[in-house]
């Protein structure tokens, strides 16, 4: 668990994607801090500082750090460094938790910091933006950066949610893999995959789709190329459902793709038995 105190100091007036989301994440690290906006930090301050000050969480100093790409670091990436990994070991491993803290900051606040210190132009950034009141509107900055806030907040809990989610794939995967029979896979609802299953030996992978009945995607042979490690006849590929199942044998197939990487049945034993068609017909 990240202690932290329930003070935090940053900039007032016009705010920006950089001291929002820093506000943002500190509320999700602590959800009893209170953001204090002002001009000038006091000299008695006892809390977290951030974007102002020229302490470990600003950015608008002389030396201040610079990443080994060569993007430098705003506030919100500064913060993200102290606290992303202990965040995210909350749902994995700690060596999984760095990496996935890394991926973050390369995808979603690299951007943004980017942004900040160069002005180059991000959409989401400029959406955040836009939460400043305009030049002859009675709200207040401060009333307008805490609902920016909010905004930021709700987004960010999100996308770190779909980080430790796909940790908790990982697992519901894995154990997936382990009871598996002729390299078909069959998850009792839909998760991510591909992690666990493209270095495996699976060839097949079976879930139940949205619109009932069932589905099964060939599972390919590397994350980085499309080629498939066994795909569906081509002679299923794109044909109508009446004649698809005439072709296949299968009772109740309805879908081929095209690209012969998905199809679909009405049941379970029906997508299995095609599955295992394709693969004597590859073999």
């Amino acid at each position: 668990m990240i202690e932290i105190k329930n003070d935090a100091m940053t900039h007032g007036g016009k705010f920006h994607a950089d001291d929002v989301f820093s506000a943002a994440l500190l509320q999700i690290v602590n959800p009893n801090i209170k953001i204090i906006r002002c001009f000038e930090v006091p000299k008695d301050f006892d809390g977290i500082i951030f974007d102002i000050g020229l302490g470990k969480f600003d950015h608008h100093q002389q030396g201040s750090e610079v990443r080994e790409n060569g993007i430098p670091y705003a506030a919100f990436g500064l913060l993200w460094r102290e606290f992303g990994k202990s965040i995210i070991s909350v749902g994995c491993p700690p060596e999984r938790a760095a990496k996935e803290a890394e991926r973050f900051d390369e995808t979603f606040i690299q951007p943004l910091d980017l942004d900040d210190n160069t002005g180059c132009g991000n959409q989401l950034a400029g959406a955040i933006g836009a939460f400043n009141p305009s030049w002859d509107s009675d709200a207040s900055f401060d009333q307008c950066f805490t609902e920016a806030v909010d905004f930021a907040t709700v987004l960010l809990k999100k996308k770190i949610d779909s980080i430790m989610g796909i940790q908790r794939a990982k697992r519901f995967v894995e154990t997936a893999l382990a009871d598996s029979t002729d390299n078909i896979v069959i998850l009792l609802k839909f998760a991510p995959w591909k992690m666990v299953l493209i270095p495996s030996d699976a060839e097949f992978v079976v879930y139940p789709s949205q619109r009932g009945g069932y589905s099964a995607q060939v599972i390919p042979t590397d994350l980085d190329v499309k080629e498939a490690k066994c795909y569906f006849p081509e002679e299923w590929a794109g044909k109508p459902e009446d004649e698809l199942q005439k072709i296949s044998g299968v009772n109740t197939l309805k879908f081929c793709h095209k690209g012969r990487f998905l199809i679909s049945a009405d049941n379970l034993q029906d997508i299995i038995k095609a599955c295992k068609i394709a693969r004597d017909n590859h073999n």
